[in-house]
Parts: structure tokens; C-alpha cells; sequence
């Protein structure tokens, strides 16, 4: 058992190896589903230079919004980027390059990149400026773009669950991303709410087998919600 446990307890060693350059792939949607506990290890450790692919880009104080203050990100691959005032500002500033792709595109990229397939065509973009630039080739009478699909050098996730072979379970809308940017790093990083041993996981209910995961760390979660609405 013990060649196959990926557990590791600081977020230090979960993080040992990264370096300035690197790209990132990080799951979550908005601040759902986050590795909350590896993106402030990416702070305290002052990567620079980093290009970040990611739905979104959290917001200014939580989430990969803290990775902006001392422009740790060079570049951000996303879909959405509307709740966050200083990546705007650094936008406008051109401090940060933004490469904004459709979401449904953008998850693709990931689960393609993961698969081993360097690009594919879609419909999605097409005749917009999202297509500058690409490939056009018709199908049935229809024109599709070439995307190119994206790995990156280290996936950091978050999941409900993880035995320590790095089987991983996900709860409900914390999914989201985080299965394709799982299979999209060199190394996938695993921030998770539970650990349980081997034989404890029913084997229908894995969601991101172990042999996509290296390292498994246990987290302590804030779960911030990013606009609390009530009636009044």
C-alpha cells in the first residue's frame, strides 16, 4: 500500500516543484468546487509569471483573485472573469494577458488536453474574434473552428472525497471543472474534504480514478459564497 499512497500532509510538499512560468490549471466555478488551501500555497510561495487556466478568476480577496495583489499571473485562460475589480483594472492596465473562451469550449480543452488529443473542432466561436486566427474547416455544410487543447504543468483540485490512491468523489456542483482539469496536468494536486481508506470508496460512485491524481492532501475549507441573496 504504501508505494501507492499519494497523501501528503503539508501544503508545502502538495506543491513542491512548482516554478515561475508554469501554467496552472485549476478547477471550480465562480468560488464553488476550489482548492482553496493550494492556491494560497501558490501565494505564500510567490510564483511568478504564471499563466492560469481556469473558469474564472475568483474574486479580489478569495480564491485565484489573491494570486493578482502581487501579479503572480502573466496570463489567464478563462470563460468568465465579471466578479473581480482588480483583474479588470490590471486588464485595462494590459498588466495581464486575457485569453476569454467560451465555456463549453474551455472544458473540452481540458478533458481533450487530458485525453491526449491536441485539438478538435467546434462550432462555437465561429464568426466571432474568438476565431481569429484558426483553422476553418466544414462539416455537412457547416463551418467549425480548430481549438487547440490545453495541459498544463500542474492541475490543482478540489474534491468531496479521496482514498489515498487518489480515487476522488465530488459533491454535487463542486464538480463542475474539476474532473477534466484533473486529467489535464503532468502533476494533479487533489485538496479534499475527507480521506478514507482504500476499499471504502464504492467503486460506481469515482468520479476522477487515482491514476490521473499524484498528490492528496486533506483541506480545511472556508466555502465562501460569492453574493449571499435573501428575500427581504
Amino acid at each position: 500500500m504504501a508505494g501507492f499512497d499519494k497523501v501528503v500532509t503539508s501544503y508545502a510538499e502538495a506543491m513542491d516543484g512548482i516554478k515561475d512560468g508554469d501554467t496552472i490549471i485549476a478547477g471550480g466555478f465562480g468560488l464553488c468546487g476550489i482548492p482553496e488551501g493550494l492556491i494560497n500555497e501558490i501565494k505564500r510561495k510567490k510564483t511568478k509569471e504564471l499563466t492560469v487556466v481556469s473558469n474564472n478568476c475568483g474574486v479580489d480577496d478569495f480564491g485565484l483573485g489573491v494570486l493578482l495583489h502581487d501579479r503572480q499571473i502573466k496570463k489567464i485562460i478563462a470563460s468568465y472573469v465579471g466578479e473581480n475589480a482588480l483583474f479588470e483594472q490590471q486588464l485595462l492596465d494590459g498588466i495581464i494577458d486575457v485569453e476569454l473562451t467560451p465555456q463549453g469550449t474551455l472544458a473540452e480543452k481540458m478533458r481533450a488536453g487530458g485525453a491526449g488529443i491536441p485539438g478538435f473542432y467546434t462550432a462555437t466561436g465561429y464568426g466571432t474574434p474568438v476565431a481569429e486566427g484558426k483553422e476553418v474547416k466544414e462539416f455537412d455544410g457547416r463551418p467549425y473552428i480548430l481549438e487547440e487543447s490545453i495541459t498544463g504543468e500542474f492541475a490543482i483540485i478540489k474534491a468531496w472525497k479521496a482514498d489515498r490512491y487518489g480515487n476522488l468523489v465530488f459533491r454535487h456542483t463542486a464538480m463542475n471543472f474539476n474532473p477534466m482539469a484533473a486529467t489535464a496536468g503532468k502533476i494533479t494536486v487533489a485538496e479534499v474534504e475527507e480521506i478514507v481508506e482504500p476499499g471504502e470508496l464504492e467503486p460506481s460512485q469515482i468520479h476522477t480514478p487515482g491514476i490521473y491524481v499524484n498528490r492528496v492532501i486533506k483541506g480545511d475549507f472556508e466555502k465562501r459564497i460569492e453574493r449571499v441573496t435573501t428575500r427581504k
